[in-house]
């Protein structure tokens, strides 16, 4: 018998529990997936937006800035990845009436570091954006994270703490019988006091489980292109253009690791598990951003991938105990929910508070967590061909040549518990299989440890299988970027 049970190991999933776990309640984490951080999580743009683009009326208006400034602190404690860089939203009109919306909207949201600036102070800022740009609403607290890393970090310190996760979970019945919920699952049946629904693009159908259905997730996917680390080094801030009714535009950061991102675009026209990527949808999205930073290089692209928003029918954050007590609706997490999920566990749990939760604090609760990996320059190949040459078991052996990850990380990685069971949960808790060859090369590598580790054998084809992607060939999409390029 638990006191809580949380549907759902994303973001929102994990950092509520993680939260939860500074009390002594009993809390259980269910999970379908066969690791935490597998839906939008891990296919996002991984901005920590600064707050002011949501309506203040807006309930992702108000919590979004409540987030953002809580990020420095929870990466001191938890290692996953921030970088406080700034951002722009741009426009190469003369008119800045749009910008001064946006500026009054983030004030009434309490922000208190945005200005607009002109185009001298712009290309001060980015000297490689093009020099169309007449005006941008400059914040300089927004930045950028590792959102799968963070959510694998929430994932561990809340287990530290005493919370159970249970993976491979999927929910197909919730009934109430007088003040406890039996939750059944394809793997077995769990009883709590109170439920929390945050599963993402299928809240909507967790919540008419237990007959609540006033809201429909209306999923909306948005695609990516990625480019090989070191390629994001020119671009100093988060670049977004003017917001439009279908979301904040395709923007150009780097991410936390120095790789540049462009996208996503916005397409409404999709199910739930379609996470495909597409030629003529990225071709579009890399024409839009050559208009901007030109300096693009087609033959440095690495990979494409799609995340599927979980939009709701009321276009806003849906957080509320619902009409069956005790059953809390966390859902619609859309963007800018990456940056909201610190307040959102924050009024979750007075949300349990006031439905009747007693809170006894942990005594024990640790707030810290070491990091598997930290960002670190990269050596030449040259520099490191004596420890890729080492043999498995080597304390020094570098097993990923291109992101230069050791085995000693890897061998962290696996044992923080949670048990990875594919290469994809490895490189995103460690970033083999990141780089260049996006695996080629370190793949077997990791698996013969993973093996040894664990003393059992690892299914390359369950690992391609439990991935969740689906994408456009890299050669097929160079070869295209490439003939746009020389139009």
């Amino acid at each position: 018998m638990y006191d809580v049970i949380i549907i759902g190991a994303g973001i929102v999933g994990t950092t509520i529990a993680r939260e939860l776990s500074k009390s002594k309640a009993k809390v259980l984490i269910l999970e379908k997936g066969i690791d935490v951080s597998m839906g939008a999580t891990k296919a996002n743009s991984a901005i920590v937006h600064g707050g002011f683009a949501e309506k203040h009326e807006a309930l992702k208006g108000r919590l979004c800035y409540k987030g953002r400034v809580q990020f420095k602190e929870l990466d001191r404690q938890l290692n996953f990845g921030f970088e406080e860089t700034g951002s722009l939203v741009i426009t190469t009109e003369d008119d800045r009436a749009p910008l001064e919306k946006l500026m009054e909207n983030g004030i009434r949201n309490g922000l208190d570091d945005l200005s607009i600036i002109g185009s001298e102070e712009i290309q001060r800022i980015e000297p490689e954006l093009t020099h169309d740009v007449k005006w941008a609403l400059y914040c300089k607290g927004a930045g950028i994270c590792s959102p799968y890393e963070m959510a694998i970090a929430m994932a561990e310190n809340a287990i530290k703490n005493g919370v159970t996760l249970k993976l491979e979970n999927k929910v197909s019945g919730i009934e109430k019988i007088d003040d406890t919920f039996k939750v059944t699952t394809d793997k077995g049946e769990y009883e709590a006091r109170y439920v929390i629904n945050a599963a993402g693009i299928y809240s909507d159908e967790i919540s008419r489980m237990v007959g609540v259905d006033n809201f429909r997730i209306l999923p909306r996917s948005g695609e990516y292109i990625l480019f090989t680390r070191g390629t994001g080094d020119p671009i100093n801030t988060v670049i977004f253009q003017l917001p439009t009714k279908f979301g904040k535009g395709v923007l150009v950061a780097s991410t936390y690791y120095g790789n540049l991102l462009i996208g996503p675009d916005a397409n409404d026209d999709v199910a739930k598990e379609d996470t495909s990527t597409h030629i003529d949808r990225i071709a579009n999205i890399f024409d839009q951003t050559k208009s901007l930073y030109g300096k693009i290089n087609s033959k440095q692209f690495i990979r494409s991938f799609t995340g599927i928003r979980a939009r709701s029918s009321t276009d806003d954050f849906i957080i509320e105990e619902t009409e069956v007590k005790g059953f809390i609706n966390v859902a619609g997490i859309q963007s800018p929910g990456l940056t909201s999920a610190p307040a959102i566990a924050d009024m979750v749990i007075g949300i349990l508070k006031d439905a009747g939760l007693e809170w006894e604090d942990n005594r024990n609760f640790d707030p810290y967590r070491k990091p598997v990996v930290t960002k670190k320059p990269l050596k030449p190949l040259k520099d490191i061909k004596e420890f890729i040459e080492l043999p498995l078991g080597s304390k020094d052996r570098i097993v990923c040549r291109c992101e230069q990850v050791r085995e000693d990380e890897i061998v962290d990685a696996l044992h923080r518990g949670i048990k990875v069971k594919t290469v994809d949960g490895v490189k995103r808790r460690t970033r083999a299989g990141m780089g260049w060859c996006q695996g080629e090369f370190c793949k077997p590598r990791v698996i013969e440890i993973m093996e040894r580790e664990y003393g059992e054998k690892i299914d390359p084809a369950f690992d391609i299988e439990h991935s969740g992607v689906n994408r456009v060939q890299k050669s097929d999409l160079v070869d295209y970027l490439k003939s746009l390029e020389e139009e």
